[in-house]
């Protein structure tokens, strides 16, 4: 996938790029982690989470370095790329920490330097190593991951397949005004700006109601349609599928020739650079998925959920090269898949939610060249917002977990006030996952019992006997560390 989204001159600019990385890399180790996944999955958390634990030593016994304690300490440092801005990780603390509210989520992209000083397990590698890494954490929008496909597709590929997408039994009632507004437009008419951002904002319209809670879809490009940035009114964002279009050359002046030259210059201008600035320096990845999000919303949003993570592992490059090709081209050796929010259910559901995953990661995995690459996946939350209990229900005792539900939740017609304690029943995921991807064209099976699905507030953090603040509680966030970083802290 990746070689088809490159020029050889895009190739050789990556060449040049990793050479000097690595060079500068034998002097001051580093490992580039990428960061993303889609709307809500929780990147922003993962990565104060993350920071928080490692700088203020935070109970993480599956992750060896820190449980043997051969980790000296976790300092932030300045990062290398000035043109990239900074992840403001002491705002988001403050926001998790002290209001108790969740930070904003990615809206571009963003970078933060943290330096382990540590002692390695081994004596030779004492010997010959400086026993400090550097971990640049990039952080970035699924949304935009999702763009990386259109550099392989022309734009009558992209129109015929946006079409297909918009009238699949989710998505038909949302895209049926571009559709219908779409259908009235002659694409060998004379071009004209203001019917293009009509179609446009049309089609936009469509891409935000399919992004929201009850639809919960996620294969949504262009992505810089949802979060445009200072992109916003340029001609670059100011295109949209057609249909019927002309055969071969449209005509000079046409609309179809407007929207094919936009379209051609978003890739050109906007994608290309993103990949090859970004995504092809990476050394590990972790892809945050929000499966609950899309197990509320119904199979349609599975399946979604499911093309999506087909699309987005297919962008990357995975692999192990040799000593010679890793000099001139960076592989993704590692690639951790997590499904978020998994305080939201009791630990009983926890293996069935990373099978439910697993099973939505299979086909990515099958169909994009992964030799030498370790894929792992695993459930987990990076700051747990519950805590689990038991309640008696007449003879039955059923497990609860007990959190602080955000303001405006409602379950069975309570409205939560944002303050007070609750424990809640959230129903068991199904032992036998097949019946979740059943049926799923259709779009209406639900589970049953359905998840009972709120948000919480961020948890009230515990103090030590002095007084002091402990680290963010998580699940399974040692674990993420351990298969991501442990091996660079050997």
């Amino acid at each position: 996938m990746a070689t088809a989204l490159t020029s050889f001159t895009d190739e050789a600019r990556i060449a040049l790029d990793t050479l000097s990385g690595r060079a500068a890399a034998l002097f001051s180790p580093s490992v580039r982690l990428g960061v993303t996944g889609l709307s809500r999955a929780g990147k922003t958390v993962f990565i104060s989470a993350l920071v928080h634990n490692l700088v203020h030593g935070g109970r993480l016994p599956l992750f060896e370095a820190q449980k043997s304690g051969r980790i000296m300490r976790a300092l932030l440092e300045e990062q290398p790329d000035d043109a990239v801005p900074r992840f403001q990780y002491e705002d988001h603390i403050e926001a998790l920490v002290d209001a108790r509210t969740w930070p904003d989520s990615t809206r571009a992209i963003s970078e933060l330097r943290l330096t382990v000083e540590f002692e390695s397990a081994s004596g030779w590698n004492r010997m010959f190593r400086s026993g400090r890494l550097s971990i640049d954490i990039v952080d970035y929008p699924g949304e935009w991951l999702l763009d990386l496909p259109l550099l392989g597709k022309n734009y009558a590929e992209f129109c015929r397949d946006a079409l297909e997408l918009s009238e699949l039994a989710v998505r038909s009632e949302l895209s049926r005004d571009w559709r219908q507004l779409v259908q009235t437009v002659d694409p060998k008419a004379d071009s004209d700006e203001m019917l293009a951002r009509r179609l446009a904002e049309s089609f936009t319209a469509y891409l935000r109601a399919c992004k929201l809670d009850e639809r919960a879809l996620s294969t949504l490009p262009p992505g810089r349609f949802l979060m445009p940035g200072d992109l916003e009114g340029s001609p670059a964002l100011t295109f949209a599928p057609l249909v019927n279009l002309a055969e071969g050359r449209p005509r000079p002046g046409s609309l179809q020739a407007m929207m094919e030259r936009r379209y051609e210059a978003y890739k050109t201008h906007v994608v290309k650079p993103f990949f090859r600035e970004h995504i092809t320096r990476l050394d590990r990845q972790i892809v945050l998925v929000d499966a609950m999000q899309a197990l509320n919303a119904g199979p349609g949003a599975v399946a979604d959920l499911e093309r999506a993570l087909t699309e987005i592992l297919a962008c990357f490059r995975p692999g192990r090269g040799s000593f010679l090709t890793d000099l001139v081209s960076r592989r993704i050796d590692r690639i951790l898949i997590a499904a978020t929010k998994a305080d939201h259910l009791h630990h009983e559901s926890h293996d069935r939610l990373q099978a439910i995953v697993r099973r939505l990661a299979d086909r990515a995995i099958k169909r994009a060249d992964f030799s030498g690459a370790a894929v792992d996946v695993l459930a987990m939350a990076a700051v747990r917002a519950t805590r689990e209990g038991t309640v008696k229900q007449g003879r039955e005792t059923l497990p609860v977990i007990i959190g602080t539900p955000l303001k405006g939740e409602t379950i069975g017609g309570e409205t939560f006030d944002g303050k007070t304690e609750t424990a809640i029943f959230p129903g068991d995921l199904p032992v036998k996952i097949d019946s979740i991807f059943e049926d799923q064209a259709d779009g209406k099976r639900q589970l049953e019992p359905p998840i009972r699905f709120v948000r919480f507030r961020p948890p009230k953090l515990e103090r030590d006997a002095d007084g002091l603040k402990l680290s963010l509680p998580h699940i399974r966030l040692d674990r993420a560390l351990q298969f991501l970083i442990g091996d660079h802290l050997a």
